[in-house]
């Protein structure tokens, strides 16, 4: 077979770093040998690891663009190392039947820079009428930006087990939360207006519904899920809730919800992923306006992230605190695993999409050098390493740190590449 192109340098494979070079043909990984012979053949530098999923973004594409859209949401992404999201379904329109999720699809179509999935949102009663192409079905347990609590119905259990895709809680009980709700001034009284018993008790209504695919989002008290072991549960941690707490001084740049916890809770969050207790680290990328972030009593709630979760991470690898392996298997293997798509692993038949860094060049981030549209990061003074190239099927799309190729982005079906 003659390849398109051949890829050559120190790729992550099987558990190491090791000289090889990787055959492509169409986008796809064709050959993985010592030395390959071609007419094309491309030198990367640095450390080579398969691109990211982030499997939990909210691009408010279509309905609320000028918090972010997706040209400058996918954009961040590949500039974060990341060449497929998955984006949430809480538009102004939310996205909950067939004819919604088309509408959606044909706004994105052509202006992505990276590949994307997108998910539906279940209402409590349109289990029928959710899109057959949905990548996943979002359950909003307690209120948040353009949903509102809701109960699973037993009926539809079977429904959205045909499905075939994951379904996500955002796990907040929504009587606990107005049991507990003030207008809170500071990220501690946030903290306080959405405890973590909050969380606790809509994980546990969760794990009783018989779900084939059952995700856990944006975790924020490893303590909640204690005794939950062996259930058929994935848990998903944001690097806000692994690295920030509610006594940091970064105001309504770290209102989200659920919230930022104690750094008592943070820190025992921290050591459970650390110690491999975790499986999927997504951003919860959720941007809005510098106006809708001024006074923190009024504040929007969301935190963005989807350019700086890999960087976040690759910088605690290179100070030797996350173990790589660790790292890849839950920032890289685990999401494309869990959506069915052939990305996150470098295999013959799957997808070309790589990065590659140097863990020399640890830097601090600078939120004005970010690319979302309002780019209001916590994050900002954090060590972080970012790729200096990325690839996406087979084609370049960033080089020396910079975009070079246009909007090549589409849309990712399970179980293809």
């Amino acid at each position: 077979m003659e390849n398109d192109l051949v890829l050559s340098g120190r790729f992550y494979y099987r558990g190491k770093f090791q000289d090889l070079m990787v055959g492509i043909k169409s986008g796809v990984v064709t050959e993985i040998r010592k030395a390959i012979t071609g007419d094309r053949i491309m030198k990367i530098d640095g450390g080579i690891l398969p691109a990211s999923t982030d499997t939990h973004v909210h691009f408010r594409d279509p309905g609320e663009t000028d918090k972010e859209d997706f040209p400058s949401g996918s954009m961040s992404a590949v500039y974060g190392g990341t060449t497929t999201v998955m984006d949430m379904p809480n538009n102004v329109v939310p996205i909950t039947d067939y004819e919604r999720f088309e509408n959606k699809l044909s706004a994105i179509q052509g202006r992505s820079y990276c590949d994307y999935g997108l998910y539906s949102m279940y209402n409590g009663n349109n289990a029928e009428v959710l899109s057959p192409k949905s990548n996943g079905v979002k359950i909003y347990m307690g209120g948040s930006t353009n949903a509102s609590g809701v109960t699973v119905r037993e009926k539809d259990i079977p429904l959205l087990n045909a499905m075939n895709v994951p379904v996500v809680f955002h796990a907040e009980d929504q009587e606990c939360l107005k049991e507990n709700s003030f207008e809170a001034k500071n990220l501690r009284e946030h903290n306080l207006s959405r405890p973590v018993v909050c969380e606790s008790k809509a994980i546990g209504k969760a794990l009783q519904y018989d779900l084939k695919q059952r995700v856990i989002t944006h975790l924020s008290d490893y303590g909640a899920i204690v005794g939950t072991s062996g259930n058929k549960t994935v848990y998903e941690v944001t690097p806000h809730h692994l690295l920030l707490n509610d006594e940091l001084d970064i105001g309504s740049n770290g209102k989200v919800n659920p919230p930022l916890r104690s750094k008592e809770v943070q820190s025992n969050l921290l050591a459970h992923y650390l110690s491999g207790d975790i499986d999927i680290v997504s951003t919860d990328h959720a941007p809005h306006t510098e106006g809708e972030k001024e006074d923190f009593q009024f504040a929007r709630s969301g935190i963005i992230g989807v350019e700086t979760r890999i960087p976040l991470l690759l910088g605690l690898v290179s100070k030797h605190i996350l173990d790589l392996d660790l790292f890849y298997r839950t920032a890289i293997l685990n999401p494309a695993r869990l959506f069915g798509i052939k990305k996150g692993m470098l295999e013959i038949g799957y997808r070309a999409d790589f990065i590659s860094y140097r863990a020399s060049n640890l830097r601090r981030i600078n939120p004005d050098r970010l690319h979302s549209k309002y780019p209001l990061s916590p994050f900002g003074g954090f060590e972080a390493v970012f790729p200096d190239f990325v690839m996406m099927g087979g084609n370049s799309i960033l080089e020396r740190g910079e975009i070079i190729d246009d909007r090549l982005g589409s849309f990712q079906q399970k179980g293809v590449g």
